[in-house]
């Protein structure tokens, strides 16, 4: 009876951690549902591997992503990331960028 005892803090800790990270699990996977559900022609977004586009075509698992003038592209909704807003766009524009070294073309 003592054994019972002994581990039921362990078991109300590790319990505890489990319903937490589960509940933080489901809000990011709801996050990103209401994300593919909210996209939209025209919509300018972030990929998975870091390409920004311009939505021009929506099916039930895919997006058309234009990515340069007459360049389209398929790719998964799940590589979707996040959309890009105005304020994201001027934040860019603003911010002027140091060229290193590393940048400079080699001769």
């Amino acid at each position: 009876m003592e054994s019972i005892g002994v581990f039921l803090p362990l078991i109300v800790v590790m319990g505890a951690f489990m319903f937490f990270a589960s509940r933080r699990q489901r809000k990011a996977m709801q996050a990103t549902i209401d994300l593919h559900e909210s996209l939209r022609v025209g919509d300018r977004v972030h990929t998975t591997a870091g390409l920004q586009a311009t939505i021009v075509g929506i099916a039930d698992d895919t997006v058309d992503l234009e990515i340069a003038p007459g360049v389209v592209t398929t790719w998964m909704k799940l590589a979707i990331r996040d959309k890009i807003t105005p304020e994201d766009l001027n934040e860019d524009a603003d911010t002027p960028r140091e060229i290193s070294e590393s940048d400079a073309i080699p001769d």
